[in-house]
């Protein structure tokens, strides 16, 4: 059975397409912590059967239901802000009296995220998980119930607008007569925390307004796209409206269901995706990712002064894992070039300005590595491979032997070459330190050589995926080589060589390239990063690509990107399958894929950039295409109006091929 999930920041609920809470991993969670396990509605002591249910925006859904016997049309709608509120509305489609008995059945676990999400990730396994805590007895009061957490977290009010309910140890039941064609109407209230249940019809109506208002300020600020190509304009769209899904307070979480929270590096990836929306989220990204910078060494987080936080938890799931943990080794010279970004994208010297500390702490944590970035995790708690492909098997040499720690990952390496470089250009234009400019310069360049020397693997023509604690080439051929064209570490007479592996048979898929070459021991199209094909990694090694002005090569990638898309109705998820396109008539799920996934949801937005060659000229303040002078004819044409670039608005047009830009 198919799963709804409708949010608002990181309150979220997980249900079955009936509405109901009713699965292990089903629930309404806030702060971390599921609140509501279970919310069942009964008619006669059985469910009623689905007609058709479906979102209405990301914060609200309806479901149309029936009874057995064709005599009952149930509408239940509900919406969900701080807490969750359901509208149920019984018919009497006959032309008789009917009476019946319409059950809710309640319960709470006050489980906490990372424990059900493990149910989520078991795949059907149960032993491979954390058990979960007994539900706890819901306690009547006068509008309803309260289900209160004993350790201490909070507790959760269930209200009813109908009086006169029974009540048992599984929730309550109306007794209700109807006549032929009446209808009957039940709202039910759920607060959740500390929240006291007092008027919380004028809550909702205010947080329903609340949110309507911001989707409708994000619309206003978003570009909007005409099209001839149907696929790509239908991504876009799917990606403003998960973007906006995605938003909590003032930057994107990384993804729904388990991830409605601040990560480092998905965080900042995504904001680089998404510049033709205008600078907001970078701007919020960059300054709760600076008040979250680590300050201190606490091996108990794996934090180091000036690192930036992979994962912040809250509430229970705070106490059980971390509520701020630093496991990610990329994160830090990342916050670096989103910062360097903004600055092209705005020309705005006062926010390289006010900034220039925590900078100047993620340079420290970098150049205390004697050599290259590495990672190893401090606390048994922690990732124990803390790049992006942080799954526990991703490092994996050519035969299949994993990698020992500390591990210093390729693309790291091309991530702190292309910090130190954008770095000693503010270094030199805003903070008028020519020294250090000079420094960065230099050490940039050494980087780049003592790079080369290290990770190339001679007998395949490629970059190693990472060296090992005893600086042995970790082998393997896989996408991270895509990431070092991006950053621009691969050296003129490289490049060439890069991309042949790139878009070779063993990790070009026909839709996408490969997390790992298929001649590769530890390869496998459904091993979460050893064969699949992620949407976010070919956006960025398309980026790479365009950069390099390997124009053909790039549109291959976006197309098939785009064309992925397509079969997913257009919104990507975070990884698929990685069996190759002859083999396959669509691209195959994986299946505990994020779906809507924020740099999934980014990719399609980077894409339409590069498609269009856009790009800032900070220095005229213009926003510019650098597109080949015609575009493949499968583009067709495409007007995207409303793009942002320094506290302007810009129209982009494609016609016959040719990419024409103007201000508004």
């Amino acid at each position: 059975m198919s799963q709804q999930t409708i949010l608002e920041g990181s309150t979220f609920c997980i249900c079955d397409e009936r509405g109901d809470l009713c699965e292990t991993t089903h629930g309404l969670f806030a702060d971390d912590t599921r609140f509501l396990s279970k919310l069942q509605l009964t008619i006669d002591g059985e469910r009623p059967l689905l007609l058709s249910s479906g979102t209405v925006e990301y914060f609200s859904a309806a479901f149309f239901l029936r009874n057995a016997r064709n005599e009952l049309a149930v509408k239940r709608e509900r919406f969900v802000g701080d807490g969750m509120q359901d509208h149920v509305v019984v018919t009497n489609v006959t032309m008789r009296e009917l009476t019946f008995r319409l059950g809710v059945e309640l319960s709470a676990d006050f489980a906490d995220i990372i424990s059900v999400k493990e149910w989520d990730f078991s795949l059907g396994d149960p032993s491979s998980a954390t058990p979960l805590p007994e539900p706890v007895q819901p306690e009547r009061n006068g509008k309803g119930f309260s289900i209160t957490d004993p350790d201490g977290f909070g507790t959760t009010h269930v209200l009813f607008s109908q009086p006169g309910a029974e009540s048992d140890e599984r929730g309550v039941v109306f007794a209700i007569t109807l006549g032929p064609r009446e209808t009957w109407e039940l709202r039910i209230d759920v607060l959740v925390g500390d929240r006291e249940p007092d008027e919380p019809e004028q809550h909702f109506g205010q947080e329903r307004r609340r949110v309507e208002d911001s989707l409708s300020a994000w619309r206003l600020r978003v570009p909007q796209i005409r099209a001839s190509w149907v696929d790509l304009r239908l991504s876009f769209e799917q990606s403003i409206a998960d973007l906006a899904a995605l938003r909590i307070g003032r930057l994107p979480a990384a993804g729904m269901p388990w991830f409605m929270t601040v990560f480092g590096r998905d965080t900042v990836i995504t904001c680089l995706q998404t510049f033709l929306f205008g600078s907001e989220l970078a701007r919020g990204a960059l300054r709760e990712l600076a008040s979250l910078q680590a300050t201190e060494v606490d091996p108990s987080r794996d934090a180091e002064p000036g690192k930036i936080v992979h994962e912040v938890r809250h509430g229970k799931c705070a106490v059980r894992w971390f509520d701020r943990y630093y496991g990610t080794v990329d994160a830090t010279p990342l916050f670096l070039i989103l910062l360097s970004e903004t600055w092209r994208w705005t020309a705005d010297d006062a926010l390289v300005q006010e900034l220039r500390e925590p900078a100047l702490a993620a340079l420290r944590w970098i150049d205390s590595y004697d050599g290259f970035v590495t990672y190893e995790r401090r606390t048994p708690r922690g990732l124990e491979n803390q790049s992006w492909k942080d799954s526990g098997d991703s490092q994996r040499f050519r035969d299949g032997r994993f990698a020992s720690t500390p591990i210093a990952p390729c693309e790291v390496q091309g991530y702190v070459y292309d910090a130190k470089r954008r770095l000693a250009e503010m270094a030199r234009e805003v903070w008028r330190d020519i020294p250090l400019a000079e420094r960065l310069e230099q050490e940039a360049e050494d980087l780049r050589s003592r790079f080369d020397d290290a990770f190339w693997v001679e007998d395949g023509e490629y970059y190693a995926l990472a060296l090992d604690g005893d600086g042995q080439r970790v082998d393997s051929l896989c996408s991270n080589i895509g990431h070092l064209l991006w950053s621009g570490i691969v050296p003129p007479e490289r490049v060439q060589q890069v991309v042949d592996r790139l878009f070779g048979a063993e990790l070009f898929s026909g839709w996408g390239v490969r997390t790992m070459s298929t001649a590769d021991a530890a390869y496998n199209p459904l091993s979460y990063h050893n064969g699949t094909v992620w949407p976010h990694d070919n956006s960025l090694i398309a980026w790479g690509l365009a950069r390099h002005a390997r124009w053909p090569e790039a549109h291959q990638v976006i197309r098939a990107t785009i064309d992925a898309a397509g079969s997913f109705e257009h919104r990507l998820p975070e990884v698929f399958a990685g069996f190759g396109r002859a083999d396959t008539p669509f691209p195959i799920a994986y299946p505990t894929a994020a779906r809507p996934q924020a740099w999934a949801a980014g990719a399609p937005v980077l894409l339409l950039q590069l498609l269009l060659g856009l790009q800032p000229d900070r220095t005229r303040q213009r926003l510019e295409s650098v597109a080949p002078l015609e575009l493949p004819s499968w583009v067709g044409t495409i007007r995207l109006a409303g793009v942002h670039a320094f506290d302007r608005t810009w129209d982009v047009v494609v016609e016959d091929g040719d990419v024409s830009v103007e201000e508004t």
